[in-house]
């Protein structure tokens, strides 16, 4: 039995992408929006917004290792995600990371199917990241103008294109991007234990990056204070319908003190070297356009230390490394997928 799916790639999905999308180059605001420390910053915003949409939310739940090893899962994650926007051959990177989700299917608890690849599904998750640049702009800086927003959402349609996924979902304009936006955040989106698994990070072990020798107590009394501080600003973070929906509480005083914050974060920014800004292959990119790298020097990859141990190291589910589905043989999809 076979499904037909409109996402996979085939001539279908050529032929209903855009033949004027804007440059995604050194000179775009993606460029100088996205790859920046902040983005830390709203990570569970990010991660939350995503598992809100029911679909979404099925997936990770039934299919990812994600809760099982979260700070390794993002923190190499990154590196592709950002590799479509910054790589030297981005539709290659882009079309790498849509094959990780072509066996992430299911059936709902509705009766309803989902899969990973439903354009409506797709979009969303990409929309959590490039809108989530104005949205961390707007509250941690640098600052942005309206023009700048504007030239974000247009250079999302040429980053989303490189998937080779159905452009049908994609607002025509921005305004039509808000409004989506707002009817996804009011009558779309749902509350979910995916949710508050992304939510809660007192549960966490330490990060990779911690040294081994750091006590067990000192690691659960820094979650748990940071869970407190990380809840509080994706709470400000959120749409009002969003935080209606999830029982969170923000008052004049939280708004306040949530700017204040925002501020002293750009503050401290604007002290640190534009460089040192950057995520790694962000600043990869920008070291090949500037000639410190050669330019078919091999993209940078995660370090070994956030990569899965033993057989899982292979498979492609894990974004390990970009090449990883390639190696596994998986092959291009035609419309139809096996059911």
């Amino acid at each position: 039995m076979t499904e037909v799916l409109e996402p996979a790639h085939s001539a279908a999905a050529d032929t209903d992408q855009p033949r004027d999308l804007p440059p995604l180059g050194p000179g775009s605001a993606t460029y100088r929006f996205f790859g920046d420390w902040r983005g830390l910053l709203m990570g569970l915003w990010s991660g939350s917004m995503q598992n809100m949409h029911p679909k979404l939310a099925a997936g990770v739940w039934e299919h990812s290792d994600f809760f099982g090893e979260r700070w390794e899962r993002l923190l190499r994650s990154v590196y592709p995600i950002g590799g479509v926007v910054f790589d030297p051959a981005p539709e290659k990177t882009a079309h790498e990371v849509r094959d990780y989700h072509l066996t992430i299917k299911g059936q709902m608890d509705d009766g309803g199917r989902y899969h990973a690849l439903d354009p409506d599904v797709f979009y969303w998750a990409h929309a959590t990241f490039w809108y989530g640049n104005i949205r961390c702009a707007e509250a941690f800086g640098p600052k942005i103008t309206e023009a700048e927003k504007r030239q974000l959402f247009e250079e999302s349609r040429t980053w989303y294109a490189r998937y080779g996924v159905s452009m049908r979902p994609v607002p025509d304009t921005y305004e039509e991007f808000l409004d989506y936006w707002d009817h996804m955040c009011r009558y779309v989106l749902r509350d979910h234990a995916a949710v508050r698994t992304v939510l809660d990070i007192t549960q966490l072990p330490p990060p990779p990056f911690m040294p081994s020798w750091t006590p067990r107590w000192l690691w659960k009394r820094m979650a748990a204070s940071g869970n407190k501080t990380f809840l509080w600003l994706t709470t400000g973070l959120y749409d009002e319908p969003i935080r209606e929906m999830m029982g969170l509480t923000w008052s004049a005083r939280d708004e306040k003190l949530f700017r204040l914050f925002g501020k002293t974060v750009a503050t401290v920014m604007r002290l640190v070297p534009a460089r040192y800004r950057r995520h790694p292959r962000a600043r990869d990119a920008d070291d090949r356009h500037a000639g410190r790298v050669p330019a078919d020097a091999p993209i940078l990859e995660t370090p070994a230390r956030n990569l899965p141990s033993g057989a899982e190291r292979d498979n492609p589910i894990h974004y390990c490394p970009v090449h990883a589905a390639r190696r596994a043989n998986l092959p291009w999809q035609s419309n139809e997928v096996d059911d």
